[in-house]
């Protein structure tokens, strides 16, 4: 079983370290002061982010942002393939809407498309309940979501949307270790300075994706 992490520094979570005048701010701001719809896009993420916010531990204290990378291929005469990635800003925005407000849209109805997502956690129900009426009304996409960790998968409400997006025909997957190292190689920024790493697994990788992996079983069977 996946291990309790400790708290994420404030590095980690792209926040500056000077971490009590930047509280004292946000105490100041209210929700409402906030963007509605702010999203971060980009073709590759930096590294530190990944390396905190992809880890498929079970506890994630800390991650209270979701990091979405897209695979998007067009099927057609001559085949196009585009990446990048989506995170979401504030909690108004999840980066699973930002993807069919933004990207969604360019694609045609007339073409065949088969997207495939790598995100650091599984989609809340809200989420959820839109990729499986996106996938009911637009027969001309084929979704497949690779997951590091499973967002709430105990509540009920969760499981039951899990399984609603897997009858509307998303193929949602627990990212195995050569998942992870494919993001590292195709969506992550080399590390400041230092040449091009290959992907260093961390020390529960394999065991932490088994585990959720048994838990998706148990909820799509």
């Amino acid at each position: 079983m996946a291990e309790k992490q400790e708290e994420p520094s404030n590095t980690q979570n792209g926040e500056p370290d000077n971490a009590e005048e930047g509280e004292g701010k946000k105490k100041k701001l209210k929700r409402e002061d906030l963007p509605p719809f702010e999203i971060v896009t980009g073709e590759r993420l930096p590294a530190i982010f990944f390396k905190f916010q992809f880890r498929n531990v079970e506890y994630s204290s800390g991650r209270n942002k979701t990091f979405l990378c897209y695979v998007l291929e067009t099927q057609g005469k001559e085949s196009v393939t585009s990446r990048g990635y989506l995170e979401d800003e504030h909690a108004a925005a999840h980066a699973e809407m930002a993807f069919f407000n933004t990207i969604l849209p360019k694609c045609e109805s007339s073409l065949r498309y088969n997207i495939t997502w790598y995100v650091s956690s599984s989609p809340c129900v809200t989420c959820a309940d839109r990729i499986t009426e996106t996938l009911k009304k637009n027969k001309n996409l084929r979704l497949t979501i690779m997951v590091g960790r499973l967002f709430m998968w105990e509540e009920p409400e969760m499981q039951a949307a899990l399984k609603k997006m897997k009858s509307a025909g998303c193929k949602l997957r627990i990212m195995k270790p050569q998942d992870f190292e494919y993001v590292w190689q195709n969506f992550v920024e080399p590390e400041e300075g230092e040449e091009a790493k290959a992907f260093v697994p961390w020390e529960d990788i394999q065991e932490n994706f088994q585990y959720y992996e048994e838990k998706l079983a148990e909820i799509l069977h």
